[in-house]
């Protein structure tokens, strides 16, 4: 399995694998990812190089976002300044679930973190989606706390406020990194 960067023309696989992991959840009872996520939006960070997918072969397995910036709202001044990686929007594709390929990706992103500075690998999730909390429980993060109030759009509560962070580490992991070196955040 190999982890690349994705490009302009996987937007609209990335999109429908969306749409195939929202109603995966949906079935399951849990609100998360109803409305689409805008296409412009994912096509910007595409181009940004913050997208990746996990490939096996020409057969998308996974998708894992990873930024140096935070939502806006969630983290606190002290804690920003801390250098972090964040996670955003990791998917597995249900054909390859139950396999371990999203603890895969979450230790090739500690890896990443520690090759470029970082401290902490970060990540908020949704907070009715308990779950998915247990996973990232499960995959070493530790829960910081849960932000309800200060939804960026409207000031009403926020639904994406579960905080949770995990000390970055030369991590071993079993994916074929074909990504561009990355480049240091104080650079």
């Amino acid at each position: 399995m190999k982890i690349t960067s994705a490009t302009p023309d996987d937007l609209q696989h990335l999109l429908d694998f969306r749409q195939e992991a929202a109603s995966w959840i949906s079935r399951l009872g849990i609100d998360q990812w109803r409305r689409p996520y805008p296409a412009d939006r994912l096509l910007k960070t595409i181009e940004q190089g913050t997208v990746f997918m996990l490939r096996d072969g020409t057969t998308t397995a996974g998708t894992i976002t990873l930024t140096p910036e935070a939502e806006e709202g969630l983290w606190t001044d002290d804690e920003l300044a801390e250098p972090s990686l964040f996670v955003n929007k990791l998917t597995v594709s249900r054909q390859y679930s139950g396999q371990n390929w999203g603890g895969q990706m979450l230790d090739w992103a500690s890896n990443r973190g520690c090759q470029v500075g970082a401290k902490w690998i970060r990540l908020d999730a949704w907070t009715t989606n308990e779950p998915l909390q247990r996973y990232y429980l499960g995959q070493g993060f530790q829960h910081v706390r849960t932000v309800l109030q200060g939804n960026a759009v409207n000031g009403g509560p926020r639904v994406s406020g579960w905080l949770a962070q995990r000390a970055t580490s030369a991590t071993e992991h079993s994916l074929t990194d074909e990504t561009p070196a990355p480049q240091p955040l104080d650079a």
